[in-house]
């Protein structure tokens, strides 16, 4: 090994162990966000921040060798950004608003996993984006791509358009080769967020369990919930675009979201005509509407997974047992999930009985030449 690459790896590698370790403490301080507790989570934070940012530091003041300079970019730019997250949500608000922070550090954080999966095929990276389990089986997921194959991350309107309103992301796994139809997850984000930010919710179990996932942006700041159902016609247009390009399983296609996302969810998933086959709301209302529109009278025999956090401060709990109640006398096969620690954010460790519940080859498989 050279002398260069040596001092290059020197100063690299503190900045890897780093940002890993900030990226995974901001998952978790994301998954308890709740505004009682936002102290706490801070406090979560703070060293991990503190450790990052020198790290940043002795990293920009390093001279990648030549080769490596791509690497070297994009892993400095990753890593800004997850500490822009933390930074964001530690600090004191500048704008005297604390919630948009929030927002900020949540979105920031996105970014900085968008930015770093351009590299994900180096090891550490690729065990950050896979469920434990597929970490003994890596070169299986980024095998050599067959041609005419188009796999990885798609953004409508190319990635500077990714994320605005109308556009859609789209994650269809490496491992994809044509040969098998493979389930389709579409992911709906919460009020004023986007596809953008929610694919990161999912795209870890898209990549090892085999599902292509969908994540689309609402028209307007939020999903059309009154009014005229033009984000409805919009999701089935994007599912019929993605059907027509690769082999999706017409019996295994999820409506999913959050918050206002999983509000949505039951309104166009109950509609007429809808393609999905099962919905998944998470920390969202039955809305008034699908009584008046005749949704409920729809509800029978669909396959619905609720899930709700007992801490919910936007929609109280009891909205979620009226919801429910009134999916079950309606015919509907509901499987209710009350989380006794969840708040009106997103519990990421629900995806996995999720996608077992909505078909059976989406389960973790065994290793090789275990039954």
């Amino acid at each position: 090994m050279s002398a260069e690459l040596q001092g290059y790896e020197s100063a690299i590698a503190p900045l890897i162990g780093a940002t890993l370790d900030l990226l995974a403490v901001s998952e978790h301080v994301q998954r308890h966000l709740d505004p009682t507790r936002f102290d706490e989570l801070r406090a979560t934070l703070k060293p991990h921040l503190a450790a990052i940012s020198p790290a940043l530091a002795q990293l920009r003041a390093a001279t990648p060798p030549d080769p490596l300079r791509g690497f070297h970019d994009c892993w400095l730019e990753g890593a800004s950004l997850a500490e822009r997250s933390a930074r964001l949500f530690v600090e004191p608000s500048t704008s005297g608003q604390p919630i948009l922070d929030v927002l900020a550090s949540m979105k920031s954080l996105a970014r900085a996993q968008e930015t770093l999966f351009a590299i994900h095929e180096f090891p550490p990276l690729s065990r950050y984006f896979v469920e434990p389990p597929f970490h003994s089986r890596l070169a299986a997921l980024d095998p050599v791509r067959a041609e005419g194959l188009s796999v990885g991350l798609h953004h409508s309107g190319g990635k500077g358009g990714a994320g605005a309103r109308g556009q859609l992301c789209l994650y269809v796994p490496e491992s994809y080769d044509g040969t098998e139809e493979w389930p389709l997850v579409v992911a709906l984000h919460g009020g004023s967020g986007s596809g953008r930010e929610f694919l990161w919710a999912w795209l870890r179990e898209a990549r090892g369990r085999k599902f292509l996932l969908l994540a689309p942006t609402a028209q307007g700041a939020t999903w059309s919930l009154i009014g005229p159902d033009v984000d409805g016609a919009m999701l089935r247009a994007m599912v019929a675009w993605v059907s027509e390009r690769w082999r999706v399983k017409r019996s295994s296609i999820l409506l999913t979201g959050l918050s206002d996302g999983g509000t949505f969810a039951l309104l166009t998933g109950l509609a007429d005509a809808s393609p999905f086959t099962a919905l998944a709301p998470i920390a969202g209302v039955l809305h008034p509407s699908n009584t008046i529109n005749g949704n409920l009278s729809r509800a029978t025999g669909r396959r619905i997974y609720l899930v709700h956090g007992a801490r919910d401060w936007m929609f109280p709990v009891e909205t979620a047992r009226m919801a429910r109640d009134r999916l079950r006398e309606a015919g509907a096969d509901v499987v209710y999930r009350e989380i006794a620690d969840l708040s009106h954010t997103y519990p990421r460790e629900e995806n996995g009985r999720i996608l077992e519940w909505l078909d059976p080859v989406l389960a973790i498989p065994a290793p090789a030449g275990e039954v």
